[in-house]
């Protein structure tokens, strides 16, 4: 359980079963409690079939609920991650066509990703299995299709004479988004919060800080060695995380 989408994928198998009574996850240990009534064996047949190498530690009678987390205060954290990722998204994919730079467009699209598990989490809550998993379809179809995209045109790059990016704006403009991942960091340990969504989103925005800084150095290389090769290395690797993350919301909706 490393990443939202897990977390998600998790509740979504559960949903349906009446006897779980509420989900505490611990992300850095990766461990999951279950609180439930009845036999604990079809719960743990269900999670098995998502195939995340689960296995059944302990169980115990009268276990007490724990109590809820500050929900809206969490919520209102999260629409703010959300708005800072989909905003760098926007600001990337244009910047990144402007300078002629792939790892900005990968990076935007990394943005992208985060954003669509952050929407999926607070849009979905509530609402009707079959729907979400229809959401959790769409969403990671369409992640996809934009990352193998992405693949080809640094393909194309790498084997014709593109010209070298514009260094400049993929500084400027990774820094800017650093700055941006880094309160979005700030925002998530603000809240103090063991909640499980909390900990997967400082966990994706911790990456996001390293993607920056990837990019940052591709640009200072670019101009360096005035080659655009830098550019669509750290473009390629990122988008081998974006498709991964895909794959990852694909699963939901399975």
């Amino acid at each position: 359980m490393d990443c939202p989408s897990e977390e998600q994928m998790i509740r979504m198998k559960l949903e349906p079963f009446y006897e779980v009574k509420q989900l505490s996850f611990d992300i850095p240990n990766r461990k999951l409690e279950v609180y439930h009534i009845e036999k604990v064996e079809k719960i743990h047949q269900a999670l098995s079939e998502l195939k995340l190498n689960d296995r059944l530690e302990s169980t115990e009678d009268d276990a007490e609920l724990t109590l809820d987390a500050d929900e809206s205060k969490q919520r209102k954290i999260l629409w703010w991650v959300l708005c800072i990722n989909f905003g760098f998204f926007v600001v990337e994919m244009t910047t990144g066509w402007i300078s002629n730079s792939m790892g900005l467009i990968a990076d935007s699209l990394d943005m992208l990703a985060d954003s669509i598990v952050y929407a999926l989490s607070l849009f979905a809550v509530g609402g009707a299995v079959s729907r979400k998993k229809k959401v959790a379809k769409f969403s990671g179809y369409f992640q996809m299709a934009l990352a193998f995209l992405g693949f080809s045109e640094v393909l194309r790059r790498f084997f014709s004479d593109s010209e070298a990016p514009l260094f400049q704006w993929m500084i400027i403009i990774s820094f800017m988004a650093l700055i941006g991942n880094l309160i979005s960091l700030w925002l998530i340990n603000k809240a103090k919060s063991e909640e499980a969504h909390m900990q997967a989103s400082a966990i994706f925005t911790s990456n996001d800080i390293i993607v920056n800084g990837g990019v940052i150095l591709a640009g200072g290389l670019v101009y360096f060695l005035n080659n655009n090769w830098p550019d669509l290395v750290i473009g390629g690797v990122v988008f081998t995380f974006v498709i991964r993350g895909a794959f990852r919301i694909l699963k939901l909706a399975k």
